[in-house]
């Protein structure tokens, strides 16, 4: 291994792994130039260390991992001008190249949001430890004790973009549940996450946790995701967490197992029944908290026995949504500006202060635009009609269905899960907010007494 190689393959926290608070944090890509072979190799030794630190995660028992958890939030309160110094630098670059006010708004990090982190990490700490969760038991009529029994994955890797707050989730996550984690936080976030890993690192080391188990490859760029992408057998899980063009290339380059995370083409339902306050206030949260995320509400079907659209209308325009609607609907808000839907409305995640609406007939109709049109994420309806609840709890297919509340449930803090991974919106192992269980496997475990199979 070539002395370059060496460095970069050791210092997988940053390049400033050591750097003191507030240094100047530059994109560690820049330092050492490798060729192909010394980029595979590096990153397989980075994976080849989070091995074993997997296997000293695999061991530590709830206590040991609380401790690490809350060594991590105090960590980013002793550190949070040195975070905030380097990610104003992420953002200031991220305006200078015209990235899109919906992508600065996930990659801006404030005091409250590192405060929020903080908060995640102790709710992490508050849950149930889901490694040795008896799935199921017993005991065969041969004297056999059989358990099912949770795991670590072992080694889970992200590949995430301009999303720094992902950085800790993730390995909070995969702190609690027993597992080592590989980053891949992407060029738009590299000043932000080169802190915020060290401070894990050394957080990690100060409770006699191995710091390896968290680990970067950000300074190897593109190349170095793309080989961990092909790490089979080295990397147990990878998980893609970003808009569609992210995702879509891990799913159909990785060799190792994915989960895949989905973008949010999120619906709401308003039946004839709904009430209008209510309607009023969901909406205005499901569209206008925060535009940029992917359990923001991207399209409203209404039905045409409805009265509740002019109010609703009237306060999402106030509020400063640009409403894309069919000719129904801007038949019935007359006075109301409003822009023409085509299908690419129909089928896209605006990230921003824009709503696609529809007008149907029946729910039939409804069910049928979200199932020609959704992403599989969240769907909600608005309803007094407990028959139409019900019937929408069956027969919509997505990751989550919503009855009477915003679609901005979807999120793995809200659902008590401490934090998330991603949202899933495949069907296979995890669905929905992927939490500490979701980071886990089962075994098998068999006792016996010296029971032969006859």
């Amino acid at each position: 291994m070539t002395e370059a190689l060496m460095h970069a393959a050791e210092n997988t926290g940053t390049t400033a792994a050591h750097a003191q608070p507030g240094a100047s944090a530059e994109p560690a890509s820049a330092e050492v130039a490798l060729s192909a072979a010394e980029v595979e190799a590096a990153v397989h030794a980075i994976a080849d260390r989070s091995r074993h630190a997997s296997r000293r995660m695999a061991t530590a028992n709830r206590a040991w991992k609380d401790r690490g958890l809350r060594a991590v939030g105090a960590a980013l309160q002793e550190n949070v001008q040195a975070i905030l110094a380097a990610n104003a630098m992420d953002v200031q670059r991220g305006k200078d190249n015209g990235t899109s006010k919906a992508l600065l708004d996930r990659l801006t990090l404030t005091e409250s949001r590192v405060a929020g982190l903080v908060a995640a990490l102790e709710n992490l700490a508050n849950l149930p430890d889901p490694v040795g969760n008896v799935v199921r038991g017993q005991t065969l009529p041969n004297g056999l004790r059989l358990r099912q029994v949770n795991v670590p994955m072992g080694v889970v890797a992200a590949i995430y973009e301009a999303r720094p707050n992902v950085t800790v989730d993730i390995a909070g996550l995969a702190l609690k549940s027993g597992n080592a984690v590989i980053l891949r936080g992407g060029s738009a976030a590299e000043a932000t996450n080169q802190v915020l890993v060290r401070v894990l690192r050394e957080a990690l080391e100060s409770v006699g946790l191995p710091a390896d188990a968290v680990q970067t490859v950000d300074q190897f760029g593109r190349p170095g995701a793309n080989v961990l992408m092909k790490a089979r057998g080295r990397v147990d899980v990878l998980i893609p967490r970003g808009g569609r063009d992210l995702i879509q290339t891990v799913v159909t380059n990785s060799a190792v197992p994915v989960i895949e995370t989905g973008e949010g083409n999120v619906h709401i339902f308003i039946d004839e029944s709904a009430d209008e306050n209510m309607a009023v206030e969901i909406l205005l949260n499901a569209k206008t908290q925060r535009p940029s995320v992917c359990n923001t509400v991207e399209t409203l079907l209404v039905h045409s026995g409805s009265t509740v659209l002019p109010a609703v209308a009237g306060a999402l325009r106030s509020a400063g949504v640009r409403l894309h609607v069919d000719h129904r609907i801007k038949a019935a808000l007359p006075g109301v500006e409003t822009l023409e839907a085509t299908d690419v409305d129909w089928g896209t995640e605006y990230m921003d202060l824009d709503l696609a609406v529809a007008m149907v007939d029946s729910m039939d109709e409804a069910m049928q635009h979200i199932r020609t049109w959704s992403t599989g994420h969240t769907e909600a309806i608005l309803t007094n009609d407990l028959a139409n609840a019900e019937r929408f709890i069956a027969e919509v297919d997505s990751a989550a269905v919503i009855v009477n509340a915003s679609t901005r449930f979807t999120d793995g803090g809200e659902l008590g899960l401490g934090a998330e991974v991603g949202i899933s919106t495949q069907k296979l192992h995890a669905r929905g907010p992927m939490g500490l269980t979701e980071l886990t496997t089962t075994k098998w475990i068999v006792q016996g007494e010296g029971q032969v199979r006859a």
